[in-house]
């Protein structure tokens, strides 16, 4: 595990972007909570929505490949930031040099992914990851997109969702406020709901059904 994470971190922009990660001892941060919760929870589907370079991505599949039970991860992104996603096989051969054989992307908004052939065919999914534009309204629409497609022990993890602040993600000419944190505040009043904040990096939030799914 060591040597694949020093490998990861060969790439410094998987250093980045608020996972509380470290290059010295070789420490995932956040990353670790994502392998974690995908080798507990041993989900066939993963989804991530969003993901500047792809770190979140690539610690999911390493932890699905692990498992060795052939689970996917289906990464959402329209990549609006720059043309990294755009070429399908850039995109297959970045994923391919880390191993990450079971990674799809699509190239699309969750609002174009949410009307697709393969959004119909999900049947379930373990674990959502919630990390594309951080408006408050756009949290909330990858929110209620999977939410009922949610195994019944399944998590949604908010990324950037501790604090409201400024983001130049887009350019200094585009600047907006990431409001993730005034959305899962209104998930904190339901009470069919647990939510548990980490306020590690730039913060993530787990979000599940209240009860037991072993009973």
């Amino acid at each position: 595990m060591k040597e694949w994470i020093n490998a990861l971190f060969e790439t410094k922009d998987l250093v980045r972007m608020g996972h509380h990660q470290r290059v010295e001892d070789a420490n995932l941060g956040l990353g670790w909570l994502y392998y974690a919760l995908a080798r507990i929870l041993r989900p066939s589907r993963i989804v991530v929505i969003g993901s500047f370079r792809g770190f979140v991505p690539l610690v999911f599949s390493k932890a699905l490949a692990d498992n060795g039970e052939g689970g996917q991860v289906w990464f959402i992104d329209p990549s609006f930031v720059d043309d990294f996603w755009k070429d399908p096989s850039a995109v297959r051969k970045f994923f391919a040099d880390f191993g990450a054989h079971n990674v799809e992307h699509f190239l699309m908004t969750t609002q174009q992914f949410a009307v697709s052939e393969k959004y119909r065919s999900l049947a379930e999914v373990g674990i959502v990851f919630v990390d594309g534009y951080h408006s408050e309204e756009q949290a909330r629409f990858d929110y209620e997109a999977f939410r009922d497609l949610l195994s019944a022990e399944g998590i949604v993890l908010f990324h950037d969702s501790v604090r409201v602040r400024t983001s130049r993600m887009y350019g200094p000419d585009r600047l907006y406020e990431h409001r993730v944190k005034c959305f899962v505040d209104t998930l904190k009043k339901d009470g069919s709901l647990q939510v548990f904040d980490l306020p590690f990096g730039d913060g993530v939030t787990l979000v599940r059904r209240v009860g037991n799914p072993a009973a």
